[in-house]
């Protein structure tokens, strides 16, 4: 094995490969940071619409998935969203606070946060090298060896931070998973995560460009509800919801369920029921599509209307009760036919991934191979929309740096 010239090697310099880094250097440990890329950060730099939502207001276990909740809970006590806010002051990023929940740095680019992040690299006396695409990895007795096309290190700590398969276009191919079968991890079968979804309804394609919000669910076996804004494209459903939505729809097996929206909400099928039932002796002789025009976009109230069977030009007292169930079904449970997704090109996050049960639950380590970490997306950990993977990627890195530096440490003659 080549001499050791590092305690801790970090493979990924995306958000977790950063903070694994940073945590490590800033410990005292020498590290090595390798990237695919000339250029990383990629998705940090394309996220939040380019602005970066580097965290949330309030992080919940309830805002991932992840078949080891008592793992997650660890990782993200310890190192909190609270700390990821003080740490970006601390290298020079102020935050601001949406109404969401969302914070973004106040400059609304994810340059200043990549920036930032990498003069705390430099800082932490991190040795960075990019392209660096790791081919080829073993375990000897003092540590790793581990190379690719013309370059080859050792390092007696190693941290993979290689991402999933989400955003191919960014670097992410999936080589962290295969590194870690290597070395005999299992892993949690994978899926796209907050991915567009699409439909062959030519009705709901005619909405295209029309914003709303939106609650949408899917019943069942494996129920998922999610309530926030929804775009209507030329392929289907994006925004929040739909993307949320994806991960459960992709993951539930054959055949596909149904996922349905309700237009309306903050109303049940009571309350609806009541209105139209006030507005017919309000004003029998109004258009129900007037009616829903009040309360949704036009065009929307004309396509419900059509999927309901009920002429546009109808009015409330030739309303029958069925026509009148019909429209309530149609505005608070709307089929969205559903028949694919985006898939991987358009995915945020990757679902599944090195499975937790295999790593210590306080440190990310291996619990096959001593000294091997991983942090991120590679593991099964998926959150919503909202900075939830990112806090995900900044707690697993500073957990995973700090441990194996410390390890490091405790390795030293």
């Amino acid at each position: 094995m080549p001499a050791l010239v590092y305690d801790v090697a970090v493979v990924g310099a995306g958000a977790a490969g950063l903070m694994a880094a940073i945590a490590s250097g800033q410990s005292g440990a020498r590290t090595l940071l390798l990237d695919t890329r000339e250029k990383n950060g990629a998705k940090i730099l394309m996220s939040g619409g380019t602005r970066c939502n580097v965290t949330h207001k309030q992080v919940l276990l309830t805002d991932f998935q992840t078949g080891m909740p008592r793992t997650l809970r660890n990782i993200l006590s310890a190192w909190t969203a609270a700390q990821t806010l003080s740490f970006f002051k601390a290298i020079g990023v102020e935050m601001v606070l949406e109404e969401t929940g969302k914070f973004f740095p106040s400059t609304h680019s994810a340059q200043t946060v990549l920036n930032a992040l990498m003069r705390t690299v430099q800082a932490a006396g991190v040795n960075f090298e990019a392209p660096r695409k790791v081919q080829r990895i073993s375990r000897e007795d003092a540590g790793f060896r581990f190379g690719g096309a013309g370059f080859e290190y050792a390092a007696r700590n190693l941290i993979l931070c290689t991402g999933g398969l989400s955003y191919p276009a960014t670097g992410s191919d999936g080589e962290g998973y295969q590194l870690a079968q290597i070395f005999g991890h299992a892993l949690v079968p994978t899926s796209p995560a907050l991915t567009p979804l699409w439909t062959s309804d030519k009705d709901w394609k005619s909405l295209s460009g029309l914003t709303l919000e939106c609650r949408l669910f899917i019943r069942g076996e494996k129920e998922a509800d999610y309530t926030d804004s929804f775009l209507f494209t030329h392929q289907g459903f994006s925004g929040p919801a739909p993307l949320n939505i994806s991960r459960h729809w992709l993951r539930a097996g054959s055949p596909k369920p149904e996922v349905s929206a309700s237009f309306l909400p903050k109303w049940n099928a009571e309350k609806l029921r009541a209105e139209l039932e006030e507005e017919a002796l309000r004003h029998p002789r109004r258009s129900v599509e007037r009616f829903l025009a009040e309360k949704l976009p036009a065009r929307l109230a004309q396509v419900l209307l059509k999927k309901s069977g009920i002429p546009a030009a109808l009015i409330f007292n030739q309303l029958s009760r069925t026509q009148r169930e019909a429209l309530v079904n149609a505005v608070l449970a709307s089929p969205l036919s559903v028949n694919g997704t985006a898939g991987y090109a358009k995915a945020e996050v990757t679902a599944g991934g090195v499975d937790l049960a295999e790593v210590d639950s306080k440190t990310l380590e291996s619990k096959k191979v001593p000294g091997l970490f991983f942090a991120g997306e590679i593991l099964d950990v998926d959150g919503r929309i909202g900075g939830f993977n990112f806090q995900w990627a900044w707690s697993s890195g500073y957990v995973s740096g700090k441990a194996a530096a410390k390890r490091a440490k405790d390795q030293a003659p």
